[in-house]
């Protein structure tokens, strides 16, 4: 169970509870009516309404209960680089799938979040690719998801075969390959898709590159470098070279989001990987 406490503003004194809480602390509709069934909005500590009005240094308090969770799973060992009441920041690696599938019922990150936060619902807010490592948040509940959905920002680190000299902007569509669950291509017929990048290092064949997604299209930073002529290195449904590495070169290496109780910007780092360093050395 979470429970967060807002003290009303003067700017706000007259406003029913359902309107402070969608304008003002932008809480989803379904959120609010969740709790508002669960006895879950209380004003001064009394259950209160949607309708009811608040006052000036009234305290509405908003308490969320636990969910349904997945497995636990205790074997795993993710590290953790971040964690609050709202929200836990995670350095996944390689290999280790966000969530449960046909074939990875109880191996997870899911899993392991469940196995370290006992009773609380599985909401990760950026999702990566089972081989992509780096950052990867999860809210610990649905007020949290809600606000850093929208407001968190990512910076990638990926190292390509070829040596790109400047800075750039690729900015062409992707849709999913025909007879293809998995796979997808630049087509005209995809969905807008934007990618900026900037060369950190160029050495042995390679280079790093400091990524940028301005949308967020699955396989997009792996579809948009194999159509310029640029594959992740380990990236083989791409078309890249796997003699060096297993996996593609692509890691999640800066997060940062303004956090959804405090309004304080909080900033992670990880650094690269070792199997994506021993490139570069």
């Amino acid at each position: 169970m979470r429970r967060i406490d807002f003290v009303v503003e003067p700017s706000f004194d007259g406003f029913t509870v359902e309107r402070y809480l969608k304008e003002e602390k932008r809480l989803s509709r379904r959120l609010i009516t969740s709790v508002k069934y669960s006895s879950g909005i209380l004003i001064n500590d009394k259950v209160a309404r949607t309708v009811d009005t608040i006052r000036c240094k009234d305290v509405v308090s908003v308490i969320m209960q636990d969910e349904k969770r997945l497995e636990e799973n205790t074997a795993l060992n993710v590290p953790i680089v971040y964690d609050d009441d709202d929200v836990v920041i995670f350095n996944k690696p390689f290999g280790v799938p966000v969530h449960p599938s046909i074939n990875h019922y109880n191996d997870t990150l899911g899993n392991y979040f469940s196995a370290v936060y006992k009773g609380a619902t599985f909401r990760p807010v950026n999702r990566l690719d089972k081989d992509t490592s780096g950052l990867c948040a999860v809210a610990k509940n649905p007020f949290s998801a809600s606000l850093l959905q929208k407001n968190t920002d990512k910076t990638y680190f990926a190292i390509v075969k070829g040596e790109i000299k400047e800075s750039g902007r690729i900015e062409l569509p992707i849709a999913r390959e025909r007879d293809t669950i998995i796979k997808r291509k630049v087509d005209e017929s995809g969905q807008y898709a934007v990618t900026e990048y900037a060369p950190k290092m160029t050495k042995n064949g390679f280079t790093l590159l400091e990524i940028k997604l301005l949308t967020g299209r699955t396989h997009q930073i792996r579809v948009h470098f194999s159509h310029i002529g640029y594959p992740l290195v380990g990236d083989e449904l791409y078309g890249g070279d796997i003699s060096l590495l297993s996996r593609q070169a692509l890691h999640c290496g800066r997060l940062s989001f303004i956090h959804p109780v405090s309004n304080e910007r909080v900033a992670v780092e990880c650094p690269l990987p070792d199997d994506m360093a021993e490139l570069l050395r």
